[in-house]
């Protein structure tokens, strides 16, 4: 295993940050700098990411956040995943001859869940004032950020649609008539405005200001904006029809950002936790417990045998979470019984030497409706049948539909956050006029079937693929995540094994070669399954893949440096901090001294 790595992995004590885009990674510092926490540093961070990376998350998305406070003394998942509207029930979308939630527009919408939840993180455990923590974001908003060539492109892609179907967001994403060019100055001066209103918020104390900021969002400034624009709104979406919102204002004026426990699995001495099942997390620890009786550390982790056993275990982790997963204040899920060493026992038999075409969820007594009709949907409407290995491909990665953005942070004192905020993308929903920023489309993770976990009723959470992480082990403690999709927690699994099993560096185990599957049903619309289907990047090796291919995977090669945008920071006992970011995309950034 080669030492080489493509930056310094970030060493000190002061503190820690690590993200998706650079400027948001010197925004987190700077708040650290200024004596504010990790949770200060997360929100201006996370605010900071809406505005430089706005076709991937927004005000109007939503984030799940796990976290370590000092003053607690225990880790916490913070859910800011907004519900279904009251009015969204599948009898709704299925008159008017949908068989699936659009990808994008006002039918797509859920309760926006972001905002709220930052603002519940900085009220609870932050230190700093509402001001000083949205002044960096406002004041990029304001004065302009250098635009990224994937934001300048996307928009430029959409700039047609925009013009015709939705011109509250030409408005604001092509103030001049026509798309920004890469790197070209971008501002968006609606979005300052409503961000420093909120700001301003009156409060006798910081809380009491925090408190007014949220119920100007969801009942004052901000939502009258918003349903001002919905009342009358019919607009066009992916399905190639106008539709108009279920969202309505008691839907944003009911609800409220939570905490709840984290899920956990010990593995190889490291306690590992992650969100409930309303997000795809547990698959990460459903992978870890398959792969537990696996002799790991014989294997070379570029090779062969390491690619085709993770791929296998992500399989059969994927099929429960199609069959099994969603919102457990609905549906009672057998988490008990999908983590425990009995039946991952038998579920780990199922890795043999070749690839396996089906679909096949574990049979948990009681639930096995639910693995049949996982299944019998696969079959039934995505044609998931034996396919043969395909000849050799090089391709880009498929244009991300979902993606998101990431962000890990740790204090001098020992506070952690790790986020993947996401939804409200430029793409998903117009803008709302004179808000400056569009609505979510989180409900396309639904399905109008009805009895299954994932079915769409009225305030259910939609099982998300938002999945951030943390870990620890003979106080040693660990956030790490990814934005990706379905893929979140894939890459997550990969460089997690090998950071466990063979002692590879945060920096030098993010610039290892990754693969992942895409052999399960997607979380996107339209929801497909690639049965048999995986991607990795070149860097394994011609051997590797073609070893792969007789195993009978159907492989996709990557372009070089194109899959996963992982990023991690770890305290050590001592109180070493040491953080890394993808150098993928060229966007990541860790900072720290």
């Amino acid at each position: 295993m080669s030492d080489f790595t493509t930056r310094p992995e970030i060493r000190g004590t002061f503190g820690v940050v690590t993200s998706t885009h650079w400027i948001a990674s010197s925004v987190g510092m700077s708040i650290l700098e200024k004596g504010g926490n990790a949770f200060d540093a997360a929100v201006a961070t996370a605010l900071t990411l809406q505005v430089v990376e706005p076709h991937l998350n927004g005000p109007a998305g939503d984030m799940p956040a796990i976290f370590y406070s000092v003053d607690t003394g225990r880790v916490d998942v913070l859910c800011a995943q907004g519900v279904a509207p009251a009015a969204a029930t599948p009898e709704h979308y299925l008159t008017q001859g949908l068989t699936l939630v659009p990808g994008s527009g006002l039918l797509s919408t859920v309760v926006p869940g972001a905002f709220d939840g930052w603002m519940l993180m900085l009220r609870d455990h932050g230190t700093i004032s509402l001001p000083e923590v949205m002044q960096p974001a406002i004041s990029y908003a304001r004065d302009g950020h250098p635009v990224l060539p994937r934001v300048a492109h996307m928009i430029a892609g959409l700039a047609e649609f925009f013009e015709t179907e939705w011109p509250s967001s030409a408005a604001v994403w092509m103030p001049d008539g026509a798309a920004p060019r890469p790197h070209a100055l971008f501002k968006n001066p609606d979005l300052a405005a409503t961000y420093d209103r909120l700001a301003r918020s009156e409060g006798a104390t910081r809380e009491d200001q925090i408190e007014t900021a949220r119920k100007e969002w969801r009942e004052g400034f901000v939502a009258d904006a918003i349903f001002g624009y919905l009342g009358d709104a019919h607009v066009m979406d992916v399905s190639n029809k106008k539709h108009s919102a279920v969202l309505a204002p008691t839907d944003m004026s009911e609800w409220r950002a939570s905490y709840e426990a984290p899920l956990t699995y010990d593995y190889h001495g490291w306690t590992v936790h992650k969100t409930q099942a309303w997000a795809q997390g547990p698959v990460l620890l459903q992978a870890l417990a398959i792969l537990k009786g696996v002799d790991i550390e014989s294997m070379d982790p570029n090779g062969a045998e390491f690619v085709h056993t993770a791929i296998e275990a992500i399989k059969l982790a994927y099929a429960d979470r199609e069959a099994y997963y969603g919102d457990p204040d609905f549906s009672e899920i057998p988490m008990d019984v999908l983590l425990s060493e009995e039946y991952n026992a038998e579920r780990r038999k199922l890795i043999g030497d070749s690839a396996s075409l089906d679909q096949r969820p574990g049979r948990v007594p009681g639930f096995e409706h639910l693995a049949d009709a996982y299944v019998e949907r696969a079959q039934r409407d995505f044609n998931v049948g034996p396919v043969a290995a395909q000849e050799p491909t090089m391709s880009h990665l498929t244009e991300k539909r979902g993606d998101t953005v990431h962000l890990d942070i740790i204090d001098r004192w020992g506070n952690m956050v790790s986020s993947t905020p996401s939804g409200g993308w430029l793409q998903s929903n117009p803008v709302i006029p004179g808000l400056g920023f569009p609505l979510n489309s989180r409900a396309q993770m639904f399905w109008l079937e009805d009895g299954l976990p994932t079915s769409l009723a009225p305030k259910r959470r939609p099982r998300t693929t938002l999945t951030p992480s943390l870990a620890e082990k003979d106080g040693r403690q660990l956030v790490f995540g990814t934005p990706g999709g379905d893929q979140q927690d894939q890459w997550q699994l990969i460089w997690f094994l090998r950071f466990v099993h063979f002692g590879i560096g945060l920096q030098e185990c993010m610039d290892q070669p990754l693969f992942h599957s895409m052999h399960f049903q997607g979380s996107f619309y339209p929801r497909e399954v690639r049965t048999g289907e995986m991607m990795i990047e070149p860097n394994v090796g011609e051997g590797v893949i073609a070893d792969l291919r007789r195993r009978g995977h159907i492989v996709t090669v990557a372009e070089p440096w194109t899959v996963g945008r992982l990023t991690a920071a770890l305290r050590e006992p001592d109180g070493m901090l040491r953080a890394a970011a993808t150098p993928r995309l060229m966007q990541a950034y860790a900072v720290g001294r």
